[in-house]
């Protein structure tokens, strides 16, 4: 049985923290030194060093009682967006949110909560368990990048869990897309606008005639497209020679994302030629998409354990990344479980007191369901 008072007063505790992204360390030396007390092996790897942070993955591992059982990675991000200092949580008829001009950090402190209350549980009770891995990452907002520059072998799960969803506790996402970025540099040629404009070649111009036949928006059900970021130009009385125009592509279905990448990359590139400017388009992978059956065991465990607890299971699809994009690509099986928070990434971000005590529930019931389980 959890402790309420417990899991509450840590959750205030630990969004207080100022944790912004590349500056997790103060909550990491925190969670580094709960995690020891709780007898885990506790290490940090060199991540910080790698993406310019002041801190590494925090990657814990307990012991299972139950040797025939699957290894359990248990995950979730350290950082928040801004603005994250100074957050003062209340709560109030059943809902906390921030009382100042700042957002709350549910995201993702809600996940961490849940898993650090649902390994005291275990100790206390003396729950039969399987080996389990905690993964506690940095750089998760901007680009998941604590969890892409990680070690590939320091993951040791059979599968695992990041719960980082604001979905209810019982949501499962088992489906979520990879995304390509794409970065066009149109180049025209400069003129005065007023005295031989016709002399000019507008790369703004010719940048919106590519976007304007472009497939942007909703292409399928499982494939997105956006052009977000737009600039160039420098002054109104002279025809700007370069634009650079950030674009995005986004599916479920690898294929689809290559063929809309391909299709957004050419028509940039045409457009271009046939109005005497160049493209130059640069193609980058952020991450790839994954996507869980039914039927293996990640997706079967979480299903039995919310419903050991009296949760309703609902599998679903997303049309976001998070680090189990990363922990999927690396051959851990990984689905993104609900704890509750909501309007994210904004001041008026708020997480129901129940939903912080359903998904320390649900961690240890999952922990539990997977001591019966064999490898």
């Amino acid at each position: 049985m959890i402790n309420k008072e417990r899991v509450l007063t840590e959750f205030f505790e630990l969004v207080r923290i100022k944790c912004s992204t590349r500056e997790e360390r103060e909550v990491a030396d925190v969670l580094k030194t709960r995690l020891a007390e709780l007898g885990l092996e506790v290490t940090e790897d060199q991540v910080g060093e790698v993406i310019g942070g002041n801190c590494g993955n925090v990657i814990a591992y307990k012991p299972g009682s139950v040797q025939e059982a699957p290894t359990l990675m248990l995950s979730a991000h350290m950082d928040c967006v801004e603005p994250c200092g100074g957050i003062e949580p209340q709560l109030k008829d059943g809902v906390i949110t921030s009382v100042g001009d700042t957002i709350l950090g549910a995201d993702d402190k809600a996940g961490v909560v849940a898993i650090l209350e649902a390994l005291r549980i275990v100790n206390e009770e003396n729950i039969p368990h399987g080996p389990i891995q905690v993964v506690f990452t940095v750089a998760e907002e901007g680009g998941l990048n604590g969890a892409k520059a990680i070690d590939p072998t320091a993951l040791k799960a059979d599968f695992g869990y990041a719960l980082d969803s604001g979905g209810t506790p019982g949501e499962i996402i088992t489906m979520a897309p990879g995304q390509n970025s794409i970065t066009a540099l149109i180049h025209g040629r400069k003129a005065h606008a007023g005295v031989a404009p016709e002399e000019g070649i507008n790369a703004i111009v010719v940048a919106g005639k590519a976007l304007a036949q472009m497939k942007i928006g909703r292409i399928d059900f499982e494939t997105t497209s956006n052009a977000g970021i737009i600039s160039g130009g420098i002054a109104t009385n002279i025809v700007p020679d370069l634009v650079e125009v950030k674009c995005e592509a986004r599916s479920r279905n690898m294929e689809k994302l290559e063929v809309q990448t391909l299709h957004m990359k050419e028509t940039f590139e045409q457009v271009a030629a046939a109005n005497g400017a160049q493209a130059e388009v640069k193609v980058a992978t952020a991450y790839g998409p994954y996507v869980l059956s039914e039927k293996d065991p990640v997706v079967t465990l979480a299903v039995k354990a919310a419903e050991s607890i009296s949760l309703i299971p609902e599998i679903k699809a997303t049309g976001g990344g998070s680090d189990a994009n990363f922990f999927n690509n690396y051959g851990v099986p990984t689905a993104v479980l609900g704890v509750g928070m909501s309007k994210v990434h904004t001041k008026d971000e708020y997480i129901k007191e129940i939903d912080l005590y359903n998904s320390a529930e649900l961690v240890t019931a999952l922990i539990k369901t997977a001591a019966n389980m064999k490898k």
